[in-house]
């Protein structure tokens, strides 16, 4: 018999990133937040040595056994998974409160169970309470596997027992071992299932998909080493206000990190958004102030937009600025950028940026478009309906280059749209076709732009 010897030592972790010290500290040092250490005993368990290591195979020799891919059968989770799920791959999918992760889950075990053995595992909910939810969601496959079972090792006898090719567990930070002596929840709980649930998917072939939560910040809450173990992680993003979903992945060691899938959310769960560049711009306004058309590149699509601004009276000292779904810093050197090359006052005015639909975006192509939004609603004149704008802004005021400028067209020309303000220095192989092209060299010639 081989004997593992635990060693147990009492350590202090920042319930915020994970970070770990031997003495509680009052500030974070790796994530600047305040009053988040807790005392937990963290356990080092010494492994034994495999008795004969598995000789190296050449990367031509080996085989598979299998189809790899399986789909979701949302082909907006497919997309974003680089065309759905692989076998022995352990996901993260992680979201705010109440913003349909388990929806989105309990969705994708109704299509799977139709030809797959699926095991749904829930530390959050009763077996009749999921029974009742896929009522809501028209689940009538009758083979799904539901456990309301939080204890690891139950789970994994369950898994030998019943051998599913996918495991779903919602939520990790539910479910615990017995190997550590804390609550569920915790640093030392998410980690040491993790690492399992990783060796379980990897030993038996088995897809795992985990939900997990965040934090205030918007991370992913537990150890950053969960992210690191995991071959996958998407966000589930929105407001929940809002009907738009966004399915996005941050990290795809089987596809693109940058794919994007958009849902509505409606009384029977989620509905895929094949085109949601008609879907967004269905209800925006005709010759609206402050309405700007823009196109974002996702993974390998272009999305159009809407970008709306606002600008009033301030009645403080120093205007107030407001941004929904774009970067907050670079909305101040965009507003910066105007007064100082444009002459436009807008010290003391109140801006507010809005991105139509609860989409976040990063990218600094949309900057022009940001840019003429608030200048016209500064100036309450309207752009050109059928116009779409592209163009990154340097802090000297000239428009730089974005990548993927055909595709951004072309989408733009599907949705009939005749005109397109884009940067002078863009290398372009488009043909004007139904589109008509305007390239800009600086902030100031796309201002010209704006009506009279």
């Amino acid at each position: 018999m081989i004997i593992v010897k635990k060693k147990s030592k009492v350590v202090f972790y920042c319930t915020n990133c994970g970070y770990e010290s031997l003495k509680w500290l009052g500030k974070c040092p790796d994530c600047n937040a305040w009053n988040s250490f807790a005392e937990e005993e963290k356990i080092t368990t010494k492994m034994p040595l495999p008795r004969e290591a598995a000789a190296p195979e050449k990367i031509g020799e080996i085989t598979i056994k299998k189809e790899m891919r399986v789909s979701s059968g949302f082909p907006e989770v497919d997309r974003v998974l680089g065309g759905g799920f692989i076998a022995g791959e352990l996901i993260l999918l992680s979201g705010e409160p109440g913003i349909g992760k388990s929806t989105l889950v309990l969705q994708i075990a109704k299509n799977l169970g139709e030809e797959y053995k699926v095991l749904y595992c829930s530390g959050e909910e009763s077996k009749e309470q999921i029974k009742y939810r896929g009522n809501r969601l028209g689940i009538t496959n009758q083979e799904i596997l539901i456990s309301a079972e939080n204890n690891f090792e139950n789970i994994t006898k369950i898994v030998e027992k019943e051998n599913p090719e996918f495991l779903i567990i919602d939520s990790i930070q539910t479910m615990y071992t017995s190997d550590v002596d804390s609550a569920p929840g915790t640093i030392s709980q998410a980690r040491e299932i993790s690492g399992k649930l990783l060796k379980l998917a990897k030993n038996s072939g088995m897809t795992v998909m985990i939900v997990g939560h965040i934090t205030k910040d918007g991370g992913i809450a537990g150890p950053k080493l969960l992210e690191h173990m995991v071959d996958v992680v998407l966000y589930f993003e929105g407001e929940k206000y809002y009907q738009y979903r966004s399915l996005r992945s941050y990290k795809n060691r089987f596809g693109s990190s940058s794919e994007i899938g958009i849902f509505e959310m409606v009384n029977e769960g989620l509905k895929e958004v094949p085109n949601p560049s008609k879907f967004l711009l269905q209800e925006r306004a005709e010759n609206a102030p402050g309405s700007v058309i823009t196109a974002i590149f996702e993974g390998s699509r272009a999305i159009l937009l809407e970008i709306q601004a606002l600008v009033s009276e301030s009645h403080y000292n120093q205007g107030r600025r407001v941004t929904t779904g774009y970067d907050y810093n670079r909305i101040n050197m965009i507003i910066a950028v105007l007064e100082k090359k444009l002459g436009v006052h807008l010290s003391g005015s109140d801006i507010y940026v809005n991105i139509v639909g609860g989409i976040k975006i990063a990218e600094p192509a949309v900057d022009l478009a940001i840019a003429m939004a608030i200048v016209s609603s500064y100036r309450n004149k309207s752009i050109d309906q059928d116009m779409i704008v592209l163009g990154e802004i340097g802090l000297s005021g000239e428009v730089r280059s974005v990548s993927n400028l055909e595709k951004r067209i072309k989408e733009g020309e599907k949705m009939g749209f005749a005109k397109a303000l884009v940067p002078f220095n863009n290398k372009s192989t488009h043909n004007e076709g139904d589109i008509k092209l305007h390239k800009v060299k600086n902030i100031g010639d796309g201002i010209l732009f704006i009506n009279s």
